[in-house]
């Protein structure tokens, strides 16, 4: 793996490792990239600071092995870069610090990373229309192959939830509903994700954050059994709900049971004041047609990108 040593960057810049004190800055240096793109700052809750971290707590996580951040000469983090579990990783630089050679360099020291841990494969995400680092992934060897859609619906007026399916009643998210939820979520994205999440991993992106927001959360039961949930967060400052699971289980699909909930819970986030609600979801879900027919439509969209790394150097 390059070591921070052996990093090729500029003399003004030095590095270290991230600790969860920096999840302030590290959510400013996102916000800064995300405006320079998207042309505004879209205080988007998966990359607010409980969701990054979120990702600094993750079990399997060494921060000080894991994690690396750029800083300037007046100390501010200008660049990062996260590996979790030898698959996932992130690269990120500020736009005013582009073209100093910092993307290649965090890339690399991530794919060393990816290798040490025994990896095979690596991915990063991109949002669509960030050709430079398309560019960048391109050159070493990475390829696309999951589309993912920010979707949102406009909330002028309450939405009408209809009734639940015969056998079936909906309520809010309540204190003891955390491991249901676990299981029926990861259940159902068992049939997509790479790996089953841990409690403790799950916990720390849904229930556990501090955005988690319980009353906004619709849970669907068959008598005892929780067999459909949408777990959401409310992040005031953004304007805006957001929805971070959707699930059914297997037995109770194709019932409209997710239309309630996510009726629901858009009414639940009317009444808080807000005036749109988002999620993401992605092309191996098959889940689009379903958010399209309660009425969402693609804000923007994003890219996972994707390499074989070998055992060599890059």
């Amino acid at each position: 793996m390059p070591r921070v040593s052996q990093l090729s960057l500029p003399d003004r810049y030095r590095t270290r490792p991230a600790t969860l004190a920096d999840a302030p800055a590290i959510h400013r240096l996102l916000d800064a990239c995300e405006r320079d793109l998207l042309g505004v700052t879209t205080g988007s809750p998966e990359n607010g600071p409980d969701s990054i971290a979120a990702d600094l707590a993750l079990p399997g996580l060494d921060p000080a092995l894991d994690t690396l951040l750029v800083l300037d000469a007046a100390g501010a983090v200008v660049a990062r870069a996260w590996v979790h579990g030898g698959r996932r990783s992130a690269v990120d630089v500020h736009p005013a610090h582009r073209g100093s050679g910092l993307g290649g360099a965090l890339l690399g020291w991530a794919e060393g990373r990816a290798r040490e841990l025994g990896s095979e494969r690596m991915s990063q995400t991109l949002l669509d229309g960030d050709h430079a680092a398309e560019a960048l992934l391109r050159s070493r060897g990475y390829g696309p192959f999951v589309t993912q859609w920010l979707l949102e619906i406009a909330l002028p007026a309450g939405p009408v939830a209809p009734a639940p399916p015969d056998g079936i009643t909906v309520r809010p998210f309540r204190t003891g509903d955390e491991r249901a939820a676990y299981r029926l979520t990861e259940d159902a994205f068992d049939e997509w994700q790479v790996r089953r999440k841990p409690y403790e991993e799950w916990a720390l992106h849904t229930v556990g954050r501090d955005t988690f927001a319980p009353a906004l959360s619709p849970v669907a039961f068959a008598g005892e059994e929780m067999v459909g949930a949408v777990l959401s967060l409310d992040v005031p400052a953004s304007g805006e709900g957001y929805v971070e699971r959707v699930a059914v289980r297997r037995d109770h699909r194709n019932r409209g049971i997710a239309r309630v909930l996510l009726r629901e819970a858009f009414a639940a986030f009317h009444r808080r004041g807000r005036t749109a609600c988002t999620l993401w979801t992605h092309s191996e879900t098959g889940a689009l047609a379903l958010y399209e027919r309660v009425g969402m439509s693609v804000r923007r969209s994003s890219t996972v990108y994707g390499r074989a790394l070998g055992t060599g150097t890059p």
